[in-house]
C-alpha cells in the first residue's frame, strides 16, 4: 500500500513539476512579445475631443440619419451589446437585410482601415458608407444636413465647435469623435501585460502560449489584436471552395479589382471577440470554439485538439475589457 502512495505522489510532483514548467515558459514568452511589443495593452486614458464626442454621441443615436428616420448608427452597433448587433447581417431600412456581418465599434479608432474589404482608410470616411448603402440607411447629405438644421439643438451646437456649422464633414468628424472614445482598457490580459501575473488563468495563460506558437499572433497583434493588415481567408487550404463567389465573400477585390485580392480581408481585431459573435466576415458561425477550429485549419494548417480549442477559448476570453467600468458582456 505504502508503495503505491509513493508512486502516486512521484507522479503528482511529476505533473505539478510539468504545468509549473509549462506556466513559466508562458511566462517567459509573454514577457518577450511584451518587451517586443508584439501584443501592446490598451491606454487606460484616451485622447479625444469630449465636446465633439458629446455630439458625435447624439448623432450616433439619431435615427434622422436614415431616409425614413428608423435606423441609426447604433441600431446596428449598439453599446450594450458590446457595439455589434450580434446577428448575422445587421437589419437596416425597411427590414432589408445587409451583406456582412457589422463588427464592433468598440476600438475601431485603432483599426488601420474600416468594414471589412478595408475601402475607408478613416472613421470620418467611414462614416458616409452606411448612410449611402441601400440596404442600411438609404440617403444622402442633402436629406439629412436640412433635418439636422431644422433641429433646436443641432444649430447652436456645431456653430460653438466648428466654424461652419452643421456640413457633411463636420457630422462625420463627430461621429468619429465620438466612436475613437469608445475603447474598452483593461482586460485581463492587458491587466497581466502590465504586471499582474495572477490576472490569467492556467488555462488562458497555455492558451496564449499556443496562440504564440501555433502563429496566431503572426496576424492578431498590436494594440488592437488585429485590425491592421490584411489577410486572404484560406491561406493553408480553400476555405471558399465549395462556396459562391459573393460579394460578401470577395473580401478585397470589391475595392481593387484585382484576381489576387479575391478572399483578401481585413484582419478583424480579437478584443471582446468573445462577447461579439456570431463570427467570420459574414456571421455565419455562431460558436467561437467552432471559430478557433475553422480558423486552425484553413489560416494555420492544425487540426486543433479540443484541449487547444478550449485554451485558445480561454485567452480569447481574456481579451474581454471594460467599458465605463464595466467588463462587457
Amino acid at each position: 500500500m505504502l508503495g503505491i502512495v509513493v508512486v502516486y505522489l512521484c507522479h503528482f510532483q511529476e505533473d505539478s513539476q510539468a504545468l509549473q514548467n509549462q506556466v513559466d515558459f508562458v511566462t517567459l514568452t509573454n514577457q518577450r512579445l511584451y518587451s517586443d511589443q508584439a501584443i501592446t495593452p490598451i491606454p487606460l486614458s484616451n485622447l479625444f475631443d469630449k465636446n465633439k464626442a458629446i455630439l458625435g454621441d447624439k448623432l450616433f443615436h439619431d435615427p434622422r440619419l436614415s431616409k425614413n428616420n428608423s435606423v441609426a448608427c447604433a441600431s446596428c452597433h449598439s453599446l450594450f451589446t458590446a457595439g455589434a448587433d450580434r446577428l448575422t447581417v445587421s437589419i437596416g431600412i425597411n427590414g432589408l437585410s445587409g451583406q456582412m456581418n457589422a463588427p464592433t465599434v468598440f476600438n475601431s479608432g485603432f483599426n488601420f482601415s474600416q468594414f471589412w474589404d478595408g475601402r475607408t482608410s478613416s472613421l470620418e470616411e467611414q462614416v458616409a458608407g452606411p448612410i449611402k448603402n441601400n440596404k442600411e440607411m438609404a440617403t444622402s447629405w442633402q436629406e439629412i444636413l436640412p433635418k439636422l438644421n431644422a433641429d433646436k439643438f443641432y444649430p447652436t451646437a456645431f456653430n460653438q465647435l466648428y466654424v461652419d456649422g452643421i456640413t457633411a464633414k463636420n457630422v462625420a468628424n463627430a461621429i468619429a469623435e465620438f466612436e475613437r472614445s469608445l475603447t474598452t482598457p483593461n482586460s485581463l490580459f492587458d491587466q497581466y501585460l502590465r504586471g499582474n501575473k495572477k490576472a490569467l488563468s492556467t488555462d488562458a495563460l497555455l492558451g496564449y502560449q499556443k496562440f504564440v506558437d501555433y502563429g496566431c499572433v503572426s496576424c492578431h497583434q498590436g494594440v488592437n489584436i488585429g485590425g491592421n493588415m490584411f489577410q486572404k481567408f484560406g491561406v493553408m487550404d480553400d476555405y471558399f471552395a465549395d462556396k459562391n463567389d459573393t460579394v460578401s465573400n470577395l473580401g478585397r477585390y470589391n475595392v481593387t479589382k484585382q484576381a489576387q485580392d479575391k478572399h483578401f480581408f481585413k484582419v478583424p481585431s480579437l478584443r471582446n471577440v468573445a462577447v461579439t459573435g456570431p463570427y467570420l466576415h459574414d456571421g455565419s458561425i455562431k460558436s467561437l470554439s467552432e471559430t478557433i477550429s475553422i480558423m486552425g485549419y484553413y489560416q494555420l494548417g492544425q487540426q486543433l485538439t479540443d484541449t487547444d480549442i478550449a485554451q485558445l477559448r480561454s485567452f480569447l476570453e481574456s481579451l474581454t475589457g471594460e467599458w465605463q467600468g464595466e467588463r462587457l458582456k
